[in-house]
């Protein structure tokens, strides 16, 4: 029999807010995240602005050490995780380890690391690629810290579909506890990818 399925947390790092209640208040008040691109230089491409999450910084949520080995995708998965997990109480009521998992969705994962670990092989050979190059780039890096970091044992994994992979993680994790194969999943998509060659990429489809 398939069971009830509810929403118990929210968590939010977006251009209009960095939790949950600040982003749903922008919303209401028809705030724009949209402003000119501060992240790199944007002068030599024919789009400037984009939707920066701002005043970001991860340390609330993990510390330096790890900061420096998670790409930003993760980071905002990380932080929009550990608010959803203390909204739902879950800090304080740990779920059974094998009966919680997380379901992260990602369109592109770790470009700011794969662009800086080219930049790396370009520049100063192979030697220098960091070996954390492929754990920090790959899309189901956020769903597997979430994991790790909450100590989940039960169904792990990304979806990857594009502008619809944060919908179809919750989707997905919808099906996983309706059909009883587990009791708790954190769920949602991350992306990070205000970066000088993801914006020449998308410029390009106007070109």
């Amino acid at each position: 029999m398939n069971r009830n399925v509810v929403i118990t947390g929210l968590g939010a790092v977006t251009p209009i807010g960095n939790t949950a209640p600040v982003f749903w208040q922008g919303l209401l008040a028809g705030r724009s995240g949209i402003a000119p691109i501060t992240r790199f230089d944007a002068s030599r491409l024919p789009t400037r602005i984009a939707g920066e999450v701002k005043d970001f910084k991860p340390e609330p949520f993990m510390d330096p050490k790890e900061a420096r080995r998670t790409d930003l995708f993760v980071q905002f998965a990380a932080a929009a995780a550990q608010e959803a997990i203390q909204d739902a109480g879950l800090d304080k009521t740990p779920p059974v380890a094998n009966r919680a998992g997380a379901i992260i969705g990602t369109g592109i994962g770790g470009i700011s690391t794969l662009e800086a670990q080219h930049k790396n092989m370009l520049e100063k050979g192979p030697s220098r690629i960091s070996p954390f190059f492929i754990p920090m780039m790959i899309a189901n890096m956020a769903s597997g810290f979430i994991s790790i970091r909450w100590n989940f044992k039960g169904p792990n994994l990304a979806t990857v579909s594009a502008c619809s992979s944060g919908a179809n993680a919750i989707g997905d994790a919808f099906d996983v506890i309706r059909e009883n194969k587990a009791d708790v999943m954190v769920a949602g998509g991350a992306e990070a990818t205000i970066t000088e060659l993801c914006f020449a990429g998308f410029s390009s489809f106007d070109a």
